[in-house]
C-alpha cells in the first residue's frame, strides 16, 4: 500500500498497539473492527482512549523524537556520531522532504490525529455514547479533543511558520477532523496557521469542560488530561501566540496570587523543593503531563530514547549512545548560571565533552518524557506578565525567581536587579533555556520570539526555508491540493 493516507491508517492502527497503562498493552482500534463492534463494550471504548494516548507517545512523537528534534536545533548539543538515523541532518539544517525523520514525525502525529478522530466519530455514530454513558462519554470525549489540540500544536512548531510571522496568515497544516478508514480522502488543502491555531483552541474549550478535576491518583493525574492539564496547555498555545492577555488568564487559573506558588483549585501543581525528584518519582506535584514508559516492553524503539540520545557512551553507570554531547558555547556556557545551582548537576564531564544526564536511567532507557511542568507556567506568566505590562512587575519578578531560587539558593531576584522591561523578558527566556534544558522547548521559544538559529556551519534566521521543516514528501506526493 503506498499511498500516503494508507500509510497514516497502518500507522494509526500500530499506534493503538502500545498503551499508557500497563495493565492494558493491546487496545482494540476502531481500524481493527467493525465500528458497531468497536464500540460495543466499555472495555473496549476504554482501550481505545488508551489507543489514543499510546499514540502520542510514539516513538517518532512524544515518546522521544518530538523533544529531541527540537533542541538539537537550538544550539545546545553538539552532534558526536554523524548518524544518519538519528537527527544528524536535523542538528545541521539539511533536511530534504524526502528525509525519514520529517516523514516519520509527521506520520506519527497524524496517526495520533487519526485515533482521536475515530474515535470521537465512533463516539457519536457507533453507539460509544450510549453504552459509556453520559458522564464518562463527556470525559472520554474531551480527552481525545485535549490530544488531538497537543499534536496540531505540535505539529505546528516544526512544520509552519510562526504564528508571530504575521499573525497566523502562513500556511499552516491539513485540518484533518474526520476519521479515515478507507482511501479517498488524500487530498485536503492546509489551513492557515490561524485557523490551526483556532480549532486548538475550540478543542481545548471542550476539553476544558468536559475532563475531570482529579483523575484520583498521582499516576494517572499525570498521564491522562484533567482541567488543569487543558489549561497548562492552553497556556503554551497563547503562549506561541503572543496573546500574552490570555496567557495572563489562564495562567492565573493554576497559579496562586503569591508565592509560594500553587494550583488555587483542582490537582494541586507546585513546583518541587528539588527539580531531582522530577526525573526519579515522575508522578510529582510538578510533573503535569508526561508520556510514561512502565516496562521494557513499553520503552522507545529504534533508537528513540532520550538518555540514549544524551548520555555518554562512558564515564558513568548508565551508558548511552553518545549522540549528542553539549555545545560548550550553548546555554552552559551562561556565566550566570552559577555552578552551585544543583541543575548543573546534570552535566557530566567526559574529558573535553559535556553530557545532559537529565535522563539518566539505563537501558532500556525507561525515563518519562516530560511533556508540561509546572515550572513552564510560572514561567510563561512571568514572561506574559512582563511583556503585557512594558514593566519590571514585581509578581514577574517573583515567580522567575521561584524558579531559580528553587536550584539556586544563593540567588534571589528583586525588581532592581532588571532596569527594564526587556532585561526581565530576556533573563526569564533565558531562565527557560536553562530549565528545560533537554526537554524540547527551546526551538519553539526560540521561533515564536523569532530569533536566529546558530546553526553548524552559519546561522539560520526566519528569512532562511531552513527555519522550519519542509513539507514532507508522503503528504505532497499523494495530497494533490497542498
Amino acid at each position: 500500500m503506498k499511498k500516503y493516507i494508507y500509510q497514516l491508517i497502518i500507522l494509526g492502527s500500530l499506534a493503538a498497539a502500545s498503551s499508557c497503562n500497563k495493565a492494558k498493552l493491546n487496545p482494540i482500534s476502531s481500524t481493527q473492527l467493525p465500528d458497531v463492534a468497536a464500540f460495543a463494550t466499555l472495555d473496549r471504548i476504554s482501550n481505545q482512549v488508551n489507543a489514543f494516548y499510546g499514540a502520542l507517545k510514539a516513538s517518532n512523537f512524544y515518546g522521544s523524537r518530538y523533544l529531541i528534534y527540537n533542541d538539537i536545533r537550538s544550539g545546545n548539543f553538539l552532534n558526536q556520531t554523524g548518524n544518519g538515523v538519528t537527527g544528524v541532518n536535523i542538528w545541521n539544517f539539511t533536511v530534504t522532504d524526502a528525509d525519514t525523520y520529517i516523514n516519520n514525525t509527521w506520520n506519527a502525529a497524524y496517526a495520533c490525529i487519526n485515533q482521536t478522530n475515530l474515535f470521537l466519530d465512533g463516539m457519536e455514530e457507533a453507539g460509544g455514547d450510549k453504552v459509556a454513558g453520559d458522564a464518562l462519554a463527556k470525559q472520554y470525549k474531551a480527552e481525545a479533543k485535549f490530544v488531538r489540540a497537543l499534536a496540531y500544536y505540535s505539529l505546528l512548531q516544526l512544520y509552519a511558520q510562526p504564528y508571530t510571522k504575521d499573525n497566523g496568515a502562513s500556511p499552516g497544516l491539513p485540518l484533518r477532523l474526520k476519521g479515515i478508514k478507507s482511501s479517498g480522502f488524500n487530498d485536503l488543502a492546509r489551513s492557515s496557521v490561524s485557523d490551526v491555531y483556532k480549532q486548538i483552541l475550540s478543542d481545548l474549550n471542550d476539553a476544558e469542560a468536559g475532563v475531570t478535576s482529579d483523575h484520583g491518583d498521582p499516576s494517572t493525574n499525570t498521564t491522562r488530561a484533567h482541567v488543569n492539564t487543558v489549561t497548562a496547555l492552553k497556556v503554551r498555545v497563547y503562549l506561541a501566540m503572543a496573546d500574552y492577555g490570555n496567557v495572563i488568564t489562564e495562567a492565573n487559573k493554576i497559579v496562586s496570587a503569591g508565592a509560594p506558588f500553587h494550583a488555587p483549585t483542582g490537582v494541586q501543581f507546585e513546583l518541587e523543593a528539588d527539580i531531582k525528584s522530577v526525573f526519579t518519582s515522575y508522578t510529582t506535584a510538578e510533573s503535569i503531563f508526561s508520556m510514561p514508559f512502565t516496562g521494557a516492553n513499553e520503552a522507545p524503539g529504534g533508537q528513540s530514547q532520550l538518555g540514549s540520545y544524551y548520555l555518554p557512551p562512558s564515564g558513568l553507570p548508565s551508558k548511552g549512545a553518545g549522540e549528542y554531547s553539549l555545545s560548550l558555547t550553548g546555554v552552559i556556557a551562561d556565566a550566570g548560571w552559577k555552578a552551585t545551582d544543583v541543575r548543573r548537576d546534570y552535566i557530566f564531564t567526559n574529558g573535553s565533552k559535556k553530557w545532559l544526564t537529565k535522563f539518566s536511567s539505563p537501558s532500556p532507557y525507561l525515563d518519562w518524557a516530560p511533556v508540561m511542568r509546572y515550572s513552564d507556567v510560572l514561567l510563561s506568566l512571568a514572561e506574559a506578565i512582563t511583556r503585557k505590562s512594558g514593566t519590571v512587575d514585581a509578581r514577574a519578578v517573583a515567580l522567575l525567581d521561584a524558579v531559580r531560587n528553587r536550584s539556586d539558593p544563593a540567588t534571589t531576584y528583586t525588581t532592581g536587579d532588571f532596569a527594564t522591561a526587556n532585561v526581565l523578558a530576556d533573563a526569564i527566556v533565558q531562565e527557560r533555556n536553562i530549565e528545560f534544558l533537554g526537554e524540547g522547548l527551546r526551538s519553539p521559544d526560540m521561533m515564536r520570539l523569532q530569533m536566529t538559529f546558530p546553526g553548524v556551519t552559519v546561522p539560520i534566521p526566519p528569512s532562511n526555508p531552513a527555519y522550519i521543516f519542509p513539507a514532507p514528501s508522503g503528504e505532497t506526493q499523494y495530497n494533490k491540493l497542498w
